[in-house]
């Protein structure tokens, strides 16, 4: 599939924005508490936060019916990429090795259901659909898909066999019946359906940035240089990259260290990422803080707000 339909989560956010006057107020109420954490230089979180996941597997045929091993490698690949354990980390040039980040987040399929039940985290949806776009179809059951676990208790993914795009993701603030993520069932995991380039599990790492309130690395102002992600770190590039770019790829001036191509927040292929930085972790402990509070254990959550 062509690149440019890797994310859409900025045209599903634009559609929020133009449609929600409630959802573009919570956004700058975000958007400025997050500015306050970083004026404050409010203090790095120390503690590891576990966020329940639940998957919800929507599926027509039995190939898009993705089975758990499927499931059990995009969850490794997670927690792998948000802790800095990712073996090819090692790839980062010497540029930026100051600044890679572990963004201290583990993710663990749901051991209780939202009633209290055990649960195996996963649900299985049998739909008439040929497939979703980016329309939220997916996540409901009375359009074919499947309703939305707690947004408040639960990440919610949505694995299916989405039309027009690789994935997409909600950012903190918008409907809880919306929030999540969701993946074309060929971008996930490492195994089973997953097809090259995109088989090494980065689409859920890059939509549950977005999930964490991170931006393209570009600053989604097409391919100019006036666009930011509101992080600091990330040097300032043009627009999206693509395939697997070598070292330097020199965009705005930017030279002679050019584009941070290898970031989870970039458009290249899955082997070609490979980092999130200091700031854009940053930014995930001031959505924890915020927004995705509700993870938190109440200590934490009183130590983090403290810290501002």
């Amino acid at each position: 599939m062509p690149d440019t339909d890797r994310c859409a989560t900025m045209p599903v956010h634009r559609r929020l924005l133009a449609s929600s006057p409630r959802y573009a107020l919570a956004l700058a109420a975000i958007e400025n508490e997050t500015f306050a954490r970083r004026t404050a230089r409010a203090a790095a979180r120390d503690e590891v936060v576990t966020i329940p996941v639940v998957v919800h597997v929507v599926h027509r045929t039995p190939e898009q019916d993705v089975g758990q091993e499927q499931i059990d490698s995009q969850l490794k690949v997670l927690n792998a990429d948000f802790r800095m354990a990712n073996p090819d980390v090692s790839k980062v040039p010497q540029v930026w090795r100051n600044v890679v980040a572990d963004a201290r987040l583990e993710f663990r399929l749901a051991s209780t259901g939202p009633d209290g039940e055990p649960t195996s985290g996963v649900v299985r949806v049998s739909t008439d659909a040929a497939g979703f776009s980016t329309d939220d179809r997916v996540k409901f059951s009375a359009q074919g898909g499947s309703d939305a676990w707690p947004a408040d208790r639960y990440l919610n993914v949505w694995v299916c066999e989405l039309t027009d795009a690789l994935g997409y993701a909600a950012f903190p603030g918008g409907p809880p019946e919306l929030d999540g993520v969701v993946i074309r069932h060929s971008a996930f995991g490492t195994t089973g359906t997953a097809a090259a380039p995109y088989d090494g599990g980065r689409t859920a790492t890059h939509e549950v940035g977005h999930w964490l309130n991170l931006r393209h690395i570009w600053g989604d102002d097409g391919d100019g240089c006036s666009g930011s992600d509101f992080v600091d770190d990330t040097p300032n590039q043009a627009g999206p990259n693509r395939g697997s770019p070598s070292f330097p790829a020199v965009s705005c001036g930017n030279a002679p260290n050019g584009d941070m191509f290898m970031n989870y927040m970039d458009y290249v292929e899955d082997a070609a990422m490979y980092m999130f930085t200091l700031g854009q972790a940053e930014r995930m402990d001031a959505a924890l803080a915020g927004p995705r509070s509700s993870f938190l254990t109440p200590q934490l959550r009183q130590s983090m707000r403290a810290s501002v």
